[in-house]
């Protein structure tokens, strides 16, 4: 499977993200020759424990996150933040798990907009949104490096092209940047070859520093 990284928007202080700056990036993509191949939609869904006894509450995860991915389909995943691990399991678990009634759903975001081809890489670009809502609440990047799926051997590729766009990007202007972090896949027992839940691993990562970012800025205006 190609290696991909996940990214996220970082606003600059006192600023907030918006619409304009997608717009922005997707011209941008588009700037350096990257063709428009169709859209790109991913959903991740919060699960919290439906609890009878507080004292089987050691016996579920605090909280599980579902993902289903548009490159994969068929699948469901699940990461388990307190042990540590990533589940694969076939679409309809979605559908097993809201019957069971162990795991109610908290929240549902969307992550949708478009993908570019640039040679060997594809971009695909994209806003988190509430589902049943429509305030935007992140920008999201994914940079894929097509002919690679080492973790370690693709790091310097991807290091150089990630410095290009943002070079390209920083022409423009905007009011924040893209922000790499590489999650410690060794946590999950994941090893240098590059699975879906590699990625399942990173958004979960990103979906944590977003949610810490929107309280820190919750908590300022109060």
């Amino acid at each position: 499977m190609p290696i991909k990284w996940v990214l996220r928007w970082q606003s600059n202080a006192g600023t907030t993200v918006n619409s304009q700056i997608l717009i922005e990036v997707s011209n941008c993509a588009e700037s350096i020759n990257g063709v428009k191949e169709g859209i790109w939609k991913n959903t991740f869904t919060f699960y919290n424990p439906i609890l009878k006894e507080q004292e089987n509450a050691s016996e579920f995860s605090q909280k599980i996150l579902g993902v289903s991915l548009q490159e994969q389909p068929n699948k469901f995943y699940m990461a388990l933040s307190r042990q540590r691990l990533v589940v694969e399991a076939e679409s309809s678990m979605q559908t097993i798990k809201e019957n069971v009634q162990s795991y109610r759903m908290k929240v549902a975001v969307n992550r949708e907009g478009f993908q570019y081809r640039l040679g060997d890489f594809r971009l695909r670009v994209g806003k988190a949104i509430p589902i049943n809502f429509e305030n935007l609440r992140g920008i999201v990047m994914e940079m894929e490096y097509l002919p690679i799926s080492s973790w370690k051997t693709s790091h310097l590729i991807m290091s150089e092209f990630f410095e290009i766009w943002k070079e390209t990007l920083g022409k423009r202007s905007l009011s924040g940047h893209f922000v790499h972090v590489e999650p410690n896949f060794s946590e999950f027992g994941l090893s240098d070859q590059y699975t879906s839940q590699h990625t399942v691993v990173q958004y979960a990562s990103i979906l944590a520093q977003m949610a810490a970012t929107s309280q820190s800025s919750q908590a300022t205006r109060n």
